[in-house]
């Protein structure tokens, strides 16, 4: 069942007081490219530099007295687990992260630094499930997963609420799409929020299983995740696909290649550090910009973790 106007509007209450309301930043010489009106919002500014904090806060808030004093648990190799280490060091509650020994050094210190329990595990998926698993028996910590969890969901639609806020005449709003969390929250904003507003996915071809999802009407899934754009790599849920079955009508599928190059305009022209997977939407605004001619657009940059030693351009 699709959550209410109500609920989608909670969850904007709950999360604000925790993260920052980021920037909606424009640029001229990006609007004449596109030929579009374009209003970027900045999740690259977000506390831990995403849009994963807004779900990681609101899912801890939905909890228990008992279950926020048992502590929470995730696997991941980045993003949500530096979001829920967080989130959860700012509510006072501990937070168990399973991360693979592949993840880059650098995000398990930052994990680490903010007051994350960390436990390295083999880098499949089946290494990393069992391990939160044996956590959850052995602490009884509540497992949560990063994007297939309505509140984690509900959450990630507060950048999008916020875009409206700003800039309420939104014709589009273009979101990249991975495990589905952020576009499905970004379609339940735009339903209740925005007038005649479409939400329009982005997503790399390399990973094209939310494309095929959308047409099969049921689940797909990667044979290989061969792709720049890291954050982008999962699958989606049984909790978000439904949400986004009857609310997104479209996703645009770009090239490796159309990726970088969306991302170093962004670098180079707006200054803005984004990974590889923010500039998605971007990608597929450009590629497909004769059917967005004259059209205020919004785009959410959903994160500027970026390792500067390894940039594709």
């Amino acid at each position: 069942m699709m959550p209410s106007r109500q609920v989608v509007l909670g969850a904007g209450k709950r999360v604000a007081p925790f993260v920052h309301r980021t920037p909606v930043l424009t640029s001229r010489l990006l609007n004449e490219l596109s030929g579009a009106e374009v209003f970027f919002k900045c999740e690259n500014l977000q506390k831990m530099g995403a849009f994963k904090m807004r779900g990681a806060i609101n899912v801890i808030q939905q909890l228990s007295k008992a279950q926020k004093e048992a502590g929470v648990v995730t696997h991941s190799s980045g993003n949500f687990g530096q979001a829920l280490a967080l989130a959860a060091n700012n509510l006072g509650v501990k937070a168990y992260i399973v991360m693979p020994s592949s993840a880059p050094i650098v995000k398990i210190e930052a994990v680490k630094a903010y007051g994350g329990l960390v436990t390295i595990t083999a880098p499949s998926l089946e290494a990393r499930e069992k391990s939160a698993a044996d956590i959850v028996k052995e602490k009884g910590a509540v497992f949560l997963h990063p994007s297939n969890d309505l509140q984690v969901i509900l959450g990630q639609g507060t950048a999008a609420l916020e875009l409206l806020e700003d800039q309420p005449n939104l014709e589009y709003i273009m979101s990249p799409v991975g495990g589905g969390g952020l576009i499905a929250g970004t379609a339940l904003a735009a339903h209740y929020l925005g007038t005649n507003c479409r939400v329009i996915g982005g997503e790399p071809m390399e990973v094209d299983d939310a494309y095929r999802s959308l047409k099969s009407g049921k689940i797909a899934y990667n044979a290989s995740t061969d792709t720049i754009a890291d954050g982008l790599k999962t699958n989606l849920g049984d909790k978000n696909f439904p949400i986004i079955r009857e609310l997104v009508p479209e996703i645009i599928r770009v090239e490796e290649e159309e990726i970088i190059s969306a991302m170093k305009l962004i670098w180079e022209r707006m200054k803005l550090v984004i990974e590889p997977s923010s500039a998605v939407p971007f990608a597929a605004l450009l590629k497909e910009k004769e059917k967005f001619i004259n059209k205020r657009i919004g785009i959410i940059l959903s994160g500027g973790n970026v390792e500067l030693s390894n940039l594709p351009f």
